[in-house]
């Protein structure tokens, strides 16, 4: 891959953003919330997306689980291929 970018979400503790079905939230009772190294229950925000360079990443604070990833994968997915926004 050329660019290596990377689309990454927002992340934040405003559950009031909260986009029922399609954003995300995490909280201590979740099995990846200690590895996610957040400190509190946190909205993870697809209807929040940018892009950075790759370089510009230092490095990574935590991890969500596998399965949590491909929800949000497919959330996203599912929303970019939808013919009824066209």
């Amino acid at each position: 891959m050329p660019y290596q970018d990377l689309l990454v979400c927002g992340v934040s503790t405003r559950l009031s953003h909260y986009v029922q079905g399609f954003d995300d939230i995490i909280s201590p009772v979740d099995t990846d919330f200690i590895s996610s190294g957040l400190r509190s229950e946190s909205l993870i925000r697809l209807s929040f997306l940018g892009v950075i360079p790759r370089r510009l990443v230092r490095g990574t604070l935590g991890n969500i689980s596998d399965e949590r990833h491909k929800r949000l994968l497919r959330k996203l997915i599912d929303y970019l291929t939808n013919t009824n926004l066209i």
